[in-house]
């Protein structure tokens, strides 16, 4: 018994989603996602909540259930609040700029790292050495600050490289005489 799936997602206000389905459609002040469930549930709108039970007790019915029952509450988030990723860079040199849809990194290399900005997310750079990635798609928001982490990995003699914000990173000693 999924105790993700019992759940219902409530929707907050000025957001509306449709069924049509398998399709689960949702409308907010930050745009529209839907999402294609698989055979195995049934997804359907009681009011101002959208439930999700399965069709049949196999093991596979079972994992769509919580899985499709998270996914509609990811859709619902992220129309009414959208998701974000914070992003620190520590290192003598490095900084971050943004220029229009294009995220400029100096990360000690012998050359600035031009990074592309994917359509559906919004990178913005408060300070030279914080990045911060915005959208409306979970997955999507995820992906970009991996990427973009991935240029400079934090490395654990000197901390120094691209850490989300709060990750500890463990340190080693260095070598002794």
């Amino acid at each position: 018994m999924s105790r993700i799936g019992k759940k219902p997602v409530s929707l907050v206000k000025g957001v509306s989603a449709s069924v049509s389905g398998q399709t689960v459609e949702v409308k907010g002040p930050k745009g529209t996602r839907s999402f294609t469930a698989t055979d195995d549930v049934t997804i359907t709108i009681d009011g101002e909540e959208i439930k999700v039970t399965p069709r049949g007790t196999s093991k596979r019915a079972r994992q769509q259930w919580g899985m499709a029952r998270s996914m509609v509450e990811n859709l619902v988030q992220g129309v009414s609040t959208g998701f974000k990723k914070e992003l620190e860079i520590q290192g003598v040199g490095y900084r971050a700029a943004v220029a229009g849809n294009v995220l400029k990194l100096s990360l000690g290399y012998s050359h600035e790292v031009n990074f592309a900005v994917p359509a559906g997310v919004t990178v913005t750079s408060p300070k030279q050495t914080e990045i911060v990635v915005e959208g409306i798609d979970q997955q999507l928001v995820g992906q970009v600050a991996a990427n973009i982490r991935e240029w400079r990995k934090p490395e654990p003699y000197k901390g120094k490289g691209i850490r989300y914000k709060g990750e500890f990173v463990f340190r080693k000693e260095g070598k002794k005489k």
